[in-house]
């Protein structure tokens, strides 16, 4: 089993008026689905900014523009029965193309084969009682960044 360790991770929210981009998953331990920005791990040497942007033209083949920092966060977690801790940079940016605002769902293949899906949600969607969107503390940096509002 490998040693636990400390994350680091970038993700960007992308917003299409009231609505987010984010990726669903399920823990199937908890019986949890839950939600996401994307992104992905920061290499060694990388820094946060350039790590998403890398991220998300690996998984989507999409340039990143006005990209800035939200916060940062710290995600400690059960994932699958296992305990997982990231710090998290949190990113907002927007698209470069804007046909991409267009489609209802984007979709990708990992390296290992995985297929995964993106969809836009309203982040009222997120509201207790509602699916979790993590890394926890997402919601208030959104809610609490008034130049967000006005991405599309």
């Amino acid at each position: 089993m490998p040693q636990p360790h400390i994350r680091p991770k970038a993700v960007c929210v992308v917003r299409r008026g009231a609505e987010i981009l984010v990726c669903g998953a399920v823990d199937a331990v908890k019986g949890e689905t839950f939600y996401g920005p994307l992104g992905g791990g920061i290499e060694f040497c990388e820094h946060a900014a350039d790590a998403v942007c890398r991220e998300m033209m690996e998984e989507l083949g999409a340039e990143l523009a006005d990209v800035r920092l939200l916060g940062v966060l710290e995600n400690i977690f059960t994932y699958q029965g296992r305990p997982g801790h990231e710090i998290v940079f949190v990113f907002i940016g927007r698209f470069a193309d804007a046909s991409l605002y267009e489609r209802d769902e984007l979709r990708w293949t990992e390296s290992d084969g995985t297929e995964w899906r993106a969809e836009w949600l309203p982040l009222g969607h997120f509201a207790p009682g509602g699916p979790p969107l993590y890394p926890t503390g997402i919601v208030d940096l959104l809610r609490a960044d008034s130049d967000s509002q006005d991405v599309d």
